[in-house]
């Protein structure tokens, strides 16, 4: 599935997360994969993990940093897609 700014993203059940200092390891049980964020991705992550779509992410994230739209939204789809593709994300729809 591809994603499109009304996706919706949530964690999988066998995806651990622990969060240390303001950064993240996140880490797929099934396929022994793991990525690092450091506070910026962690904070994204958080947002895009907990809003109804990737576009109210992206408006959630636009008020707390200062940073141009297009830029954020590049960098949340990006981060968002990296995150699918190693199993630590999945789309529940849009």
């Amino acid at each position: 599935m591809s994603l499109s700014p009304a996706s919706r993203v949530s964690v999988p059940s066998d995806v651990l997360i622990n969060v240390i200092d303001g950064q993240a390891v996140l880490l797929n049980l099934k396929t022994e994969r793991y990525f690092g964020l450091d506070e910026v991705g962690t904070e994204m992550w958080r947002i895009l993990t907990s809003s109804d779509s990737i576009e109210s992410a992206c408006a959630a994230l636009l008020a707390e940093y200062e940073v141009e739209p297009e830029r954020l939204r590049a960098d949340l789809f990006d981060l968002a897609q990296k995150l699918i593709e190693n199993g630590l994300l999945e789309v529940r729809g849009g």
